[in-house]
């Protein structure tokens, strides 16, 4: 119980633990995203500001051409001023020596005929921008006509006749605020950022004053900077939602945390069910006992790698294990699987890396060793075929055997299937010779269908005429291996496994108390003798504790598993004395 609980508990907290590295990841990621895109915007729209600004600028540069061309005046400057006008614009000035003289349009900008050289408000920065032939851009400022301004005064030096160059004056355009930066603010709202823009206050200072800025707050900003004449301008932007991208890490930690609950529960399930799970398939290629390639895996690997190679040679073997259903029915299918796993293992510590291994199904297994001949191959697989295979039981070793055959490509064989039949074919004739031996094709050999050379042990044994049962001759510790249905069914016992559970597994147990000794005694006077079994009379253990009258008759044999094993036929006492008694009597 505490281990179905603290497992899953275990499952749920590491799951947690990994929620938490995910969350931290995604969202240092999405952070950093967030941060490069900012960036990248604001470096994008900050450009176009500059640009937007500088198309204020280009007008004081055109009007200041003119300027110069014309030794100092424009005329038609209503007409020239009104053909640079735009939405943006508020107005453009002239202002010699500094006072502003000419307005376009006129009409409610009278205000702004000022001194700029002497005016408090803009006589240090005018003064700044004559002296060092400095554009400078000043504001925002309140218009008279409503809304705010920058100006941007571009100085004007012209040449006297001796040369010499000399103050002209100012070349001014009014930009509006925002209007000027319309399409960038727009883009940027709609891609969900607010923003602020900020110029210093004086070219000297690094004092910022904010031109215009979006109606949300402003958090860790990213900024770029850029300059405008001799002002140094900033955009800065933060996404709207923040930086930290709320939706999307709530949606994986409730997805990780459903999923880390989800297996915690599943694991406690799994736990309970243990016994009742179903097994997963792995890859379709691959055989899940022996984790070398299954049937079809492998004949389409080779395939590819003869059809790629056709004039290379190649060696295919085919092998299995003698006597496989004998280790099924008498150890039962788990050891079965032990040897075959046994078998696997051996062959991929044996043959090299680049050669192609198998199970066909069952106990059958394939090889294809690449760049090799018959001869080459001969030593190698007769080496392997001798090699011991044994398998665990109990903590014994136990030794089994294979056999194999094998056939060379493109000799014996045109195409990977028929050097498979080929190969088939001398495994079969090393059948018919005994087993447990490796062989090379010829030609002469069938390879046709093999057919069924021997009998399961099951087959045999449910289908006699009598009852009996296999166990191990050792005058101290025997154990029984098998009882046929026959048998179980005379005796009453349901399954092999009562009958092993009842008796403990030993075949003393099987005989009345008061007759162990004696029976017992008897079997090993004739063995010790050198006699076969005689039939022997006495008193066998049911399954409800009851005693059968029986008489029996026994072999001893030898096993290459067990050493020596007793084949015991039984047959009912009471039942022969009816149907015989008169034919003893004779």
């Amino acid at each position: 119980m505490k281990k179905k609980t603290l497992v899953p508990l275990i499952i749920f907290l590491l799951g947690i633990c990994l929620v938490g590295l995910i969350v931290y990841k995604t969202d240092t990621h999405e952070k950093n995203q967030r941060h490069i895109l900012a960036q990248l915007n604001a470096t994008t729209y900050g450009e176009r500001i500059k640009n937007e600004i500088a198309d204020g600028i280009g007008i004081t540069d055109t009007l200041e051409q003119i300027l110069i061309s014309e030794n100092g005046e424009i005329h038609q400057f209503e007409t020239i001023a009104g053909n640079l006008m735009s939405d943006s614009i508020e107005s453009v000035q002239l202002a010699p020596n500094g006072v502003v003289t000419d307005i376009y349009p006129a009409e409610g900008n009278e205000a702004g005929k000022i001194d700029l050289l002497h005016d408090k408000d803009r006589k240090e920065i005018s003064c700044y921008a004559r002296d060092n032939h400095a554009t400078i851009t000043q504001g925002p400022f309140e218009l008279k006509q409503g809304g705010y301004g920058i100006a941007v005064r571009n100085p004007v030096y012209l040449k006297d006749k001796s040369g010499q160059e000399y103050f002209w004056g100012f070349t001014i355009v009014i930009l509006r605020v925002p209007d000027i930066f319309s399409d960038t603010v727009s883009a940027l709202s709609n891609f969900g950022y607010e923003y602020k823009i900020l110029k210093t206050d004086i070219p000297w200072s690094d004092t910022y004053k904010v031109v215009y800025q979006s109606d949300g707050q402003i958090d860790h900003p990213v900024s770029y900077a850029f300059t405008v004449g001799d002002g140094t301008w900033k955009l800065e932007v933060t996404p709207k939602t923040g930086w930290r991208n709320n939706t999307l890490l709530i949606i994986i930690s409730g997805m990780f945390l459903t999923i880390s609950l989800l297996l915690s529960v599943l694991t406690r399930v799994w736990l309970i069910a243990k016994e009742h799970k179903n097994k997963y398939k792995i890859l379709a290629r691959t055989d899940s006992l022996t984790n070398i390639y299954n049937r079809y895996g492998f004949d389409e690997l080779a395939e590819k790698i003869i059809s790629k190679n056709p004039q290379t040679h190649f060696v295919a073997a085919l092998l299995d294990i003698d006597d496989f259903k004998f280790i099924n029915d008498i150890y039962g299918h788990s050891y079965g699987d032990k040897a075959l796993k046994s078998l696997a293992d051996s062959m991929k510590a044996f043959f090299p890396s680049d050669a192609l291994l198998g199970r066909n199904g069952g106990d059958e297994f394939c090889i294809l060793l690449p760049n090799c001949t018959f001869k080459e191959a001969d030593k190698q697989l007769q080496q392997f075929t001798k090699l011991p295979k044994t398998f665990s039981y109990h903590g014994k070793e136990l030794a089994f055997y294979i056999s194999l055959g094998y056939a060379e490509y493109p000799t014996f064989a045109a195409s990977p299937s028929q050097l498979m039949r080929c190969a088939d074919a001398a495994l079969y004739e090393i059948k018919l010779h005994g087993k447990n031996g490796c062989m090379a094709y010829r030609k002469g050999l069938q390879s046709g269908v093999r057919k069924q050379l021997g009998f399961a042990l099951k087959d045999i044994s449910e289908h006699l005429p009598g009852a009996f049962i296999i166990y191990r001759a050792d005058k101290e510790d025997d154990e029984l291996f098998y009882a046929n249905h026959e048998f179980l069914h005379m005796t009453g016992y349901k399954s092999m496994d009562e009958l092993f559970r009842l008796t403990q597994k030993r075949f003393r147990n099987l005989i009345r108390q008061d007759e162990q000794q004696q029976i017992e005694t008897n079997i090993w006077e004739q063995i010790d003798t050198g006699n076969e079994n005689d039939y022997i009379h006495f008193h066998l253990r049911k399954a409800d504790g009851t005693y059968l009258s029986v008489l029996d008759h026994g072999r001893i044999v030898e096993s290459q598993q067990y050493g020596k094993v007793f084949y015991v036929l039984f047959m009912d006492w009471e039942d022969m004395h009816l149907r015989y008694s008169d034919k003893f009597s004779e």
